[in-house]
């Protein structure tokens, strides 16, 4: 039984996240977590003082919070029969961040997925803060789907790596379980600066290849590329459905996520992006 939380604005783009995960895991036992945070859209110094009930301010936004999911589950019924999902709606006085890594340790959710940003989101912004903040602090997968993405079987995954990573059984767990559901070919870009592979690097690609060795792949070196670029470029020549990278201290992917503001990176990506964390404990069977 997978655990997979569902994070709502209620705006478009997360109903477009949603969509997608009934879908990726409609062969798996799932429960779905719908959760919608709110605050108070105005903080006064007499609210924080007195106690919210007295203003009856708290309610009605938590009446709405609660009415919203309960017509979203309605929605998803409606739309996706499937006997193997069940619903739970999580309606919180809190901010994301916070509610989704309590939620993530609390239940042992297997997956994040939300939308690339929220209703409000500028068009220049790759992904809004919460998503990045999601990527950086949660401890789970979280799996990233941008505006308008109509769900499509991952037949090609891209899974960039500098082979910087000692890779084990907890971050390859996700990329082989739906490389075998979908039959997927999982294409390994290493993007090379000239300098060859130092031991270590080699040691890590061929345990690499041993995880993948069940699983139709292939290794790419590209030069002469940022990282960023090369990404960019790979998923638009070959007929990428998914990327996938794990979120690894002093790896590429930090400095390419937060050494720099999103709307700098040039990073022009539209399809959805899967982040592995480093050390969230997962058992796998090869």
């Amino acid at each position: 039984m997978k655990k997979i939380l569902l994070p709502t604005d209620f705006s478009e783009n997360s109903w477009n996240a949603i969509k997608y995960a009934l879908q990726l895991f409609k062969e798996d036992d799932c429960t779905f977590y719908l959760l919608n945070t709110y605050t108070p859209i105005v903080y006064h110094v007499e609210y924080i003082m007195v106690s919210p009930s007295q203003f009856g301010l708290a309610d009605v936004v938590r009446e709405s919070s609660e009415k919203g999911l309960n017509t979203l589950q309605k929605q998803i019924k409606k739309n996706y029969i499937n006997p193997k999902h069940s619903f739970k709606n999580v309606s919180s006085f809190n901010t994301l961040i916070l509610e989704i890594k309590e939620l993530v340790e609390e239940q042992e959710i297997d997956y994040v997925v939300m939308g690339t940003k929220g209703a409000t989101g500028a068009k220049e912004v790759l992904f809004g803060s919460n998503t990045v903040q999601a990527f950086k602090h949660v401890k789970c997968p979280v799996l990233a789907i941008p505006d308008n993405f109509e769900f499509e079987t991952p037949h090609d995954i891209l899974f960039p790596t500098d082979y910087e990573i000692n890779y084990q059984d907890k971050q390859i767990k996700p990329i082989i379980e739906i490389a075998k559901q979908f039959t997927s070919r999982i294409n390994v870009l290493h993007v090379s600066t000239g300098i060859d592979l130092l031991d270590e690097q080699e040691q890590n690609k061929a345990k690499l290849e041993a995880y993948f060795n069940k699983i139709a792949h292939l290794f790419h070196d590209i030069s002469n590329q940022e990282v960023t670029e090369a990404i960019t470029n790979f998923q638009q020549k070959a007929r990428i459905n998914l990327l996938i990278m794990i979120n690894n201290k002093h790896s590429f992917f930090e400095n390419l996520f937060f050494k720099s503001t999103v709307s700098q990176i040039g990073f022009h990506l539209n399809i959805p992006f899967l982040v592995i964390p480093s050390d969230k404990k997962n058992k796998i069977e090869i």
